[in-house]
């Protein structure tokens, strides 16, 4: 409860903050998250022509398919607040107040293992919001995908022991991930790919490869549903469709590839390998997310890096994680201050028909980073 507390007033500063935002060449389409956060999105007419950060490709998609911008809005901003759940405890905790730029400042020009993040949950977002808008008929040109019309592997399968008499079979409407994955793709991608091809990116790979990583994770992370028919609910017969994986799922598997992400550097203008010359050989898995420049130190301010340090932020003290006041406060020490609780307890019910409660008071102890 205190994380989502500690989020919903960072969540507040960032709206204020992002309310007087400068436009600079640091932005990029995630812009369109921030800027979605901040309730500062552009006007319906021309919106795409109006909006920051977008390449001329990108543009172009937008006017050919203006009801899909909600849908990167959505999927942007969507990448931005699973990055504040999964970092909310951590010395760089995603966050977001340069006033100079539109949104995560100048980290987002360098390749670190938290900008390798950064990449994979927005592109991946954007492939969850579009698939969704597919699936709930929102968008003309794509719609969920109907089982039945196509033969896939495995489309009736029987299950249990030789000769049972349950089966299940395609039925229904599945998401349509591959028109989300390919929007994806053709609109996160443009700008790095117009860069790469330039001859004057050739960092930009691995942002690319981040993208995709984020793409391939939803992809992999499909599964399928199934509802039952059969007399008093006996479950003969299943009829099944595909479907995503929740959002938290995928950031759930993308934290643990930040965990593990893999540092590189460019072997040509096509190619990543493997940084470590003994494990060059090794091929680099597609979902896993890759760096190229070392993080920053996170525990004190750095404007230039845009870094605003550790400063006053709330830890654990009995924790051993990342959020324990050793770790989270760099051993600078921790200030503790006591704090006045007071909530509704020992409620009941009374017939009829209201709850009654008493107050109860309690002391809690807070311990903020020197």
């Amino acid at each position: 409860m205190r994380g989502e507390a500690e989020m919903r007033r960072r969540l507040f500063g960032i709206t204020i903050i992002m309310l007087a935002l400068v436009h600079t060449s640091l932005e990029t389409w995630m812009y369109l998250g921030v800027a979605s956060l901040a309730g500062s999105l552009p006007n319906k007419d021309d919106a795409c022509s109006q909006t920051t950060g977008l390449v001329n490709q990108q543009i172009e998609l937008c006017k050919d398919n203006p009801q899909a911008l909600p849908c990167i809005q959505n999927g942007a901003k969507r990448g931005i607040l699973e990055c504040f759940f999964q970092f909310q405890n951590e010395r760089w905790n995603c966050s977001l107040i340069q006033k100079q730029s539109a949104g995560f400042g100048p980290l987002i020009n360098r390749r670190t293992k938290e900008t390798a993040f950064i990449y994979a949950v927005t592109s991946a977002g954007v492939v969850h919001a579009v698939t969704q808008s597919c699936s709930a008929g929102n968008l003309t040109d794509c719609s969920c995908f109907d089982m039945k019309d196509h033969k896939f592997p495995g489309s009736i399968q029987k299950r249990g022991e030789p000769g049972a008499t349950e089966i299940w079979k395609w039925g229904g409407c599945s998401d349509n991930v591959e028109y989300g994955i390919w929007f994806g793709r053709t609109f996160v991608d443009a700008s790095e790919t117009m860069q790469t091809l330039d001859g004057k990116g050739v960092k930009n790979m691995v942002n690319l490869h981040n993208n995709e990583a984020g793409r391939k994770l939803i992809q992999q992370g499909m599964k399928i549903k199934c509802r039952c028919h059969g007399v008093s609910g006996s479950c003969t017969v299943k009829t099944c469709w595909r479907t995503m994986p929740t959002f938290r799922d995928i950031g759930d598997l993308l934290k643990k590839k930040y965990e593990h992400s893999i540092q590189v550097a460019p072997r040509s203008r096509k190619k990543l390998r493997r940084k470590e010359k003994e494990l060059r050989k090794m091929k680099i898995p597609g979902e896993d997310l890759v760096f190229s420049d070392h993080s920053p130190d996170y525990c004190r301010p750095d404007q230039k890096r845009g870094i605003i340090g550790t400063r006053g932020r709330e830890c654990n003290k009995t924790s051993i994680g990342p959020d324990s006041c050793n770790l989270l406060c760099c051993g600078r020490g921790y200030n503790t201050r006591i704090v006045r609780k007071v909530e509704r307890c020992q409620c009941k019910f009374v017939w009829c028909c209201y709850v009654k409660c008493k107050i109860c008071e309690s002391m809690i102890d807070r311990y903020t980073c020197k």
